[in-house]
């Protein structure tokens, strides 16, 4: 591979860990002041704070390796959706309750693995990133694990809620752990991670999680409409639009 296509992977493969912190605080950020109880609401909050952390983080690291003079604001305001490489997960509506912490479960069970594992980066701001961002995926995962378990044994109708979210959902978790040349290249550079690594502690989480929820783990099926490759539908254009309205409505705005 020739040295072009290093910088490059390097440069998208931390934009694509960037692009689900981003769009995932967007759309949690959504539920301001419509969370069922005041402490998820808060919660709801502070995690999309968490999440928009660490996205400022990353956008700011992958500007600097793109070279491009691209801060973390144009990175987040002024690139188009095909050009965002985020997981599909994470663009899905918010959609009940049960369908938003069923989406943050499963997000954040990829993201503390993930970050695990890249706190031994060969990037070393990649690794100090991680570093930071475990301690609070750590605290993500109790808290939407808590809430499924919540949601599964409990009543009849917020189990079939549950499920429901996790049958529409769960499509949406193959890209997460299938290597294309980018995932590949950068573990082989010791910048990434073992994406099969990462699925086998995923499948512990999860089915440590849905065994005592009592709910069951759909089938796994094919999916081959990625985000981290562009592919997107219209929930993330939409997201988009409301997301960067005022940048592009009035370009260089500031405070």
């Amino acid at each position: 591979m020739s040295a072009q296509f290093q910088a490059d992977a390097h440069f998208r493969y931390v934009l694509r860990l960037a692009d689900a912190n981003l769009v995932l605080a967007q759309r949690l950020g959504e539920l301001i002041g419509h969370a069922p109880a005041l402490e998820e609401d808060l919660a709801l909050g502070n995690v999309a704070l968490d999440l928009l952390g660490q996205a400022r983080l990353l956008l700011t690291h992958a500007g600097a390796l793109e070279g491009q003079d691209r801060d973390e604001d144009m990175l987040a305001f002024l690139r188009e959706q095909r050009e965002f490489l985020n997981a599909t997960l994470v663009e899905q509506p918010n959609g009940d309750f049960a369908h938003v912490i069923v989406r943050q479960f499963l997000f954040d069970a990829w993201q503390l693995e993930i970050y695990t594992r890249l706190g031994a980066s060969a990037d070393p701001q990649l690794a100090a990133i991680a570093a930071k961002g475990v301690k609070e995926a750590r605290y993500h995962l109790r808290f939407s694990s808590g809430w499924v378990v919540r949601l599964g044994d409990g009543t009849g109708e917020s189990r079939a809620r549950a499920q429901q979210a996790l049958e529409a959902l769960w499509p949406h978790t193959v890209e997460l752990f299938d290597a294309d040349d980018i995932d590949r290249a950068m573990l082989a550079q010791g910048v990434g991670v073992d994406l099969g690594a990462v699925q086998a502690a995923w499948n512990r989480h999860i089915d440590t999680t849905l065994a005592e929820a009592t709910l069951t783990r759909p089938a796994d099926r094919p999916w081959r409409w990625y985000g981290k490759r562009g592919q997107h539908g219209e929930h993330l254009g939409r997201l988009l639009a409301e997301m960067q309205y005022m940048q592009r409505t009035y370009p260089g705005a500031a405070w």
